[in-house]
């Protein structure tokens, strides 16, 4: 998009936050609305009004970080996709938050969506955990999907159907990719695109073997110190957890182990906070959450986090990401979190980002 179309959507944007602000409160909204990142945001008296415009599972935290630095003493949320995710986080928070769904021009109050509980791992999946562990990777599973990781990175999964995907609907080629017992198969590689690859360009080798090969490729650059490689940029706030497993008390546990994420993870790419299962120091269950960079959404992800029992919550990140606005969002949290902020490695002892 141009940056001329960009701003038109914008324009747009903002004529469409003060038609809804002014229809709902019966009265015209004097207060020009702001560029909000993918929407628009205006002051009605002492309330904060955003628009998210899209998808808007993340918009809450940046929302909230809008409202926070105009000392509104209420937040109103308006979107057309995920508002009862976004209702049910806002719940978690001290700053009375509305969520809104637009109908029209219409605002229809959201309804806070329970959090679901994790899918267990089909029962034929467990077949192939030995696989995983005999070719050298750690069995994790997030979600009812049970994959290999090296150091926190994804190196093989558990799928019912081959991955093709940018050859097309060619299922006949499938046909003759090697599978497992039960039509399952363990496919090989790093994210969805390197497992297809994978597949096509070494189907023949056997499974064990090919594990190792990319077990062995990735613990070569996803080691502190190592030269900077895509493998040891994807997952930093992973490996950070697969660190404090080696080393637990950094983070104040005397035990570690990855544990269920509120919801899946949308994919490799895109940084994503994990969880780990932990025991504190005085023998309590706890759960951690690590990050890594500035996440404006990362306070929200920890809400649900807390939704998902009466343990208390950890944030673990790396010092250089603690910044003031995560502070301000973890002292809106109504169940408050504990921080902890790694310190910076020593020149030469660090994952390259």
């Amino acid at each position: 998009m141009s940056e001329s179309s960009t701003d038109r959507r914008s324009q747009l944007l903002a004529i469409k936050l003060q038609a809804l602000v002014g229809d709902h409160l019966g009265q015209q909204v004097a207060a020009g609305a702001e560029t909000f990142p993918s929407g628009a945001a205006l002051m009605a008296d002492d309330a904060a009004w955003v628009l998210a415009d899209g998808p808007a599972a993340r918009a809450l935290g940046g929302a909230l970080v809008w409202a926070i630095r105009r000392s509104a003493t209420q937040l109103h949320l308006i979107a057309e996709s995920d508002t009862g995710l976004l209702a049910r986080r806002a719940e978690a928070f001290s700053l009375p938050t509305t969520v809104w769904f637009a109908e029209g021009r219409t605002l229809l109050a959201a309804v806070a969506e329970p959090l679901a509980a994790p899918s267990p791992v089909a029962s034929p999946h467990e077949a192939l955990r030995e696989l995983i562990i005999e070719g050298g990777a750690t069995p994790n599973v997030e979600h009812g999907v049970l994959v290999g990781e090296v150091r926190g990175l994804e190196v093989c999964r558990v799928v019912d159907r081959p991955t093709i995907g940018f050859l097309g609907e060619l299922s006949e080629l499938a046909e003759h990719l090697p599978a497992d017992s039960d039509g399952l198969r363990l496919e090989v590689g790093v994210g969805a695109a390197d497992r297809e690859g994978f597949q096509l360009l070494h189907g023949e080798v056997p499974k064990v073997e090919a594990l190792a090969s990319v077990v062995h490729a990735v613990e070569t650059h996803r080691s502190t110190g190592s030269p900077q490689h895509p493998l040891n940029r994807l997952g930093v706030e992973r490996f950070l957890r697969w660190q404090a497993e080696q080393e637990p008390r950094t983070v104040g546990c005397s035990s570690l182990s990855p544990g269920q994420p509120p919801l899946p993870r949308p994919n490799l790419k895109d940084p994503t906070p994990c969880v780990a299962d932990g025991v504190d120091l005085a023998g309590n269950s706890t759960r951690v959450v690590f990050s890594s960079g500035v996440d404006l959404d990362l306070l929200p992800f920890v809400a649900d986090v807390q939704a998902m029992g009466d343990e208390p919550v950890v944030l673990v990140l790396p010092e250089r990401d603690l910044l003031p606005v995560v502070s301000e969002l973890a002292g809106l949290l109504v169940d408050q979190v504990e921080i902890v902020a790694l310190p910076a490695p020593e020149s030469g002892d660090r994952i390259p980002e």
